[in-house]
């Protein structure tokens, strides 16, 4: 385990190895931010969790230590190295120096659990716990110098379905209300969309991707531990944001129930936002099981145009030939709780949840053309704006965009759950 000290006055980027404290048993990591807009254009290319050269802005995923045992807060690297802080006596002999270095790497390997005995399936110590960052996405950027197992028998089973908490611990306190799979599970018995080299795999070329080089990370106005909030690429309306899955995961139904809190968590301040602009917000997804990476979009509507959305929907609908299933929920939290039941990763679906907590779900067959766009141009039709319904109509610049971002963010600070 790790605490960290962040600083930004010296105007630099920097890192250094981690240090141990003298009167505690954690170490900590020192990094220094770069100023924003350097003169050097110290840019940033995001890695998982914003790892580059000379940057100015670094996101972290941290786990608290209240959830942590003893023998993981006290897990040391090897390239521990004493504080910085600490003054060693000039007299101090060559071999008390040894002495003392030894002591902050006192067992060789002791930064990693001890996996050489073999693990019975599905009966984890405390010492053997599963990585989940690399078991859901493939890599894990710490590496060797991760604490946890990159166990890959247990990554090709959560590829399956098989719930993370069972994988790990042999059980899952969820119970009935898990939407995985409680049982080890044949690659036959898996569906196309999680098989091994399917597109539910990372994609180095994946625009949302934190991990890519194209990702446009100018355009990310909050990241959470599981999910980040962007501007819409050529946005129908002001205010049109993407909630977007920090893993690469072909949709936000495929991802676990503790990753719904805070997808909720975004919901709820986007709409809290647009009741104080006077408007109304409509999420809507569209589900492929040829998908990529999922997306959430969220467009805001005037209050006025509210109670239109579901006949707009409908007729919609009634011109492809198809009839929405409606169902009302009383909270946001409920209805997607629904969803994560209709989502089997064999068919493609498309649903929209809509003011009043009405959701509107269709389920598309094999065989069918569906609009990826759908969505889009139903809203566009209702607030006559015909031309946006193609985004690559309301594209901007490198430039306009990121003034969009900052003027959404001060709005929505306020707001924001990762503030």
């Amino acid at each position: 385990m790790a605490c960290y000290h962040i600083a930004g006055t010296k105007g630099i980027y920097y890192t250094r190895e981690p240090y141990s404290n003298v009167d505690a048993v954690h170490v900590t990591r020192f990094i220094g931010l770069a100023s924003v807009g350097n003169k050097d254009k110290q840019l940033f290319n995001i890695v998982n969790f914003f790892t580059s050269f000379q940057k100015f802005i670094h996101a972290l995923s941290p786990t608290p230590a209240s959830t942590m045992s003893s023998t993981e807060i006290a897990m040391k690297t090897t390239n521990s190295t004493l504080s910085p802080y600490t003054l060693m006596e000039k007299s101090t002999s060559p071999k008390d120096v040894s002495k003392r270095s030894g002591d902050v790497m006192s067992d060789d390997q002791y930064w990693r659990y001890d996996v050489s005995q073999k693990r019975r399936r599905h009966d984890a110590g405390e010492g053997e716990k599963i990585c989940f960052k690399f078991v859901s996405s493939g890599s894990c950027p710490r590496g060797e110098k991760c604490n946890f197992r990159h166990d890959g028998d247990a990554r090709e089973q959560y590829k399956r379905g098989v719930c993370f908490d069972f994988l790990n611990k042999g059980k899952c306190e969820r119970g009935p209300d898990c939407s995985f799979k409680h049982s080890l599970q044949n690659e036959g018995d898996m569906p196309p969309s999680r098989r091994p080299g399917s597109e539910n795999t990372r994609s180095k070329e994946c625009w949302f991707c934190l991990s890519s080089p194209n990702v446009e990370s100018h355009l990310i106005i909050s990241i959470g531990e599981n999910y980040y909030l962007a501007l819409a690429k050529g946005p129908l309306v002001e205010d049109h944001v993407l909630i977007v899955p920090v893993e690469h995961m072909p949709s936000t139904l495929s991802l676990s129930s503790e990753s719904e809190v805070e997808l909720c968590r975004f919901q709820n301040s986007l709409q809290r936002y647009c009741k104080s602009q006077g408007k109304e917000v409509i999420f809507f997804e569209w589900v492929s099981i040829r998908g990529t990476h999922a997306n959430l979009q969220a467009i805001p509507i005037p209050s006025s145009k509210a109670v239109m959305v579901e006949k707009a929907f409908n007729l919609a609908a009634q011109k492809m030939g198809f009839k929405f299933v409606s169902k009302s929920f009383d909270s946001i939290s409920d209805g997607r709780k629904f969803l994560k039941t209709q989502a089997d990763g064999e068919s493609s679906l498309f649903y929209a949840e809509i003011p009043g907590g009405t959701i509107l779900l269709h389920r598309v067959e094999e065989k069918v053309r569906f609009p990826a766009q759908f969505g889009r141009e139903v809203l566009a039709g209702l607030l006559n704006m015909a031309d946006n319904a193609d985004w690559r109509n309301r594209k901007h610049n490198k430039e306009e965009e990121m003034k969009i971002v900052e003027d959404f963010k001060s709005r929505f600070q306020e707001y924001d759950p990762n503030c």
